[in-house]
């Protein structure tokens, strides 16, 4: 255990050391901070609180970002380290194979998930000074920061497996490439033109929202777009599906399982690489 947070907090310090994770605050807090100053504009026509605007907002362009950065911030966690010939150095020493895996894990994800709750909290602070809101949209916002968290962490370890699965680095930077593009773009198309062809004869609502929790981004849109009444209302046709016919118990866990899968791969994986 003691060897897992030497390698974590080595991860740590190398993204503090190399402006890692305070260019990713700076880029969040600068999406927040615009959705703040400006996304209260539609509150005056649909009579929503201008917190409920901003949460739909920061959350429909979370989907794109904060993947992407996180894996940007994983992809060559190990494969980097191989291409440098320090992986063998580092498992010269008496660490476990998983104790590396995860140490970079949890080294990564705590470095965005510094990012994220420093970032957006920033825009909360505006918010608080800003607007009259009340227990309900805090608790929206809180969630969005929450679920952003889990959402950077689960491709924080799709770019870990994505790592290990590789021997190149240039092969593991168009995995992650691929993976976005993926998650956060194809995989709703797909399902688009699928329901187009289908027009409902086979594939039922139910199935639908089986489908959605097949990704991560759909599972974020799911609690953040529809879970909130507020924010339902005014991501009407921009949420997927129904969140009301999953527990949202349901959907976090959904979450949390894009975590600990592609992570207990990853170690798997790891475990019978030859490095």
């Amino acid at each position: 255990m003691n060897a897992l947070m030497v390698i974590a907090g080595q991860e740590i310090r190398a993204g503090l050391r190399n402006r890692w994770a305070a260019a990713t605050t700076l880029i969040l807090a600068a999406l927040a901070l615009s959705l703040v100053l400006l996304g209260s504009a539609p509150t005056g026509t649909v009579g929503a609180s201008p917190v409920a605007v901003v949460v739909v907002s920061l959350a429909s362009l979370t989907i794109f970002l904060v993947p992407l950065l996180a894996l940007l911030l994983s992809f060559d966690a190990i494969v980097g380290e191989a291409e440098r010939g320090t992986l063998l150095l580092l498992l010269a020493h008496p660490v476990a194979r998983w104790q590396v895996v995860l140490g970079k894990f949890l080294g990564h994800g705590a470095t965005l998930a510094l990012a994220t709750v420093a970032g957006y909290g920033a825009a909360g602070v505006l918010l608080a000074a800003t607007v009259p809101a009340d227990a309900e949209d805090w608790r929206a916002y809180a969630g969005l920061i929450g679920t952003s968290v889990m959402l950077g962490v689960a491709f924080v370890a799709l770019g870990s497996l994505a790592s290990i699965a590789v021997r190149e680095r240039p092969t593991a930077a168009g995995l992650a490439v691929g993976l976005w593009l993926f998650f956060v773009l194809l995989y709703d198309s797909a399902l688009l033109g699928v329901l187009v062809v289908d027009q409902g004869t086979v594939l039922s609502g139910s199935a639908l929202d089986v489908l959605l929790l097949f990704n991560p981004a759909d599972v974020y849109r799911l609690i953040n777009l529809t879970g909130d009444g507020a924010a339902a209302l005014l991501a009407g046709m921009s949420a997927p599906g129904d969140a009301g016919s999953m527990p949202v118990a349901v959907l976090y866990g959904a979450l949390a399982g894009w975590i600990v899968l592609p992570l207990a791969a990853a170690v798997a994986v790891f475990n019978r690489r030859h490095p």
